[in-house]
């Protein structure tokens, strides 16, 4: 078991640095097009001819690595504790009660994990099979944005296995004592 968590800890770990890594693309393709932009600005006022730099379907482009690491950080976030959680009730209960909530609202987690997962594995085979491409300036097959989609959404599902193993072994979510709660009863 102990092989299988570290697996999934550097699976996890992993997915968090690609959607870093798509989240520092958008940035460098919007910065390279803003030093474009204001290069032009600077030749035009010098009376020189601008270099007209642009990065052609860059709203496209940004629109899709921001879905991509928006996914692929799922289930890196779900396991810091980062997700938000209602732990009104919770923070109540004590026992094999809050156990069992816990272990209920992680069944229900996995259940949607699955069904996105199932559905994005879909559309992205659909799109491969029809050789569906983006309306945009570069025609993109859209089964590569789609993938990273269906990749974390596929992840988020083992994640959210691997926290329901993790609870009916040790009682307790691993991220409890780190998530940060806002609780209304001890206001």
């Amino acid at each position: 078991m102990a092989v299988l968590d570290r697996f999934l800890e550097r699976l996890f770990a992993a997915s968090l640095w690609l959607a870093a890594l798509h989240l520092i693309a958008i940035a460098v393709l919007v910065g390279a097009q803003v030093l474009g932009r204001v290069t032009d600005k600077t030749l035009l006022l010098i009376g020189l001819e601008p270099i007209n730099f642009v990065i052609l379907s860059l709203a496209e482009i940004a629109g899709y690595l921001l879905a991509g690491a928006s996914f692929l950080a799922l289930a890196g976030t779900f396991k810091a504790g980062s997700h938000i959680r209602v732990t009104m009730l919770l923070q109540t209960l004590r026992g094999p009660l809050r156990h069992a909530l816990e272990l209920a609202a992680l069944t229900v987690a996995f259940a949607f994990a699955c069904f996105m997962s199932f559905y994005t594995l879909r559309l992205v085979l659909k799109s491969w099979q029809h050789g569906d491409v983006s309306v945009g300036v570069y025609a993109i097959p859209l089964w590569l944005p789609q993938a990273t989609m269906a990749a974390g959404a596929v992840i988020l599902a083992l994640a959210v296995a691997h926290e329901f193993a993790f609870t009916l072994k040790h009682g307790k979510t691993s991220f409890s004592g780190r998530e940060s709660e806002v609780s209304l009863a001890n206001e």
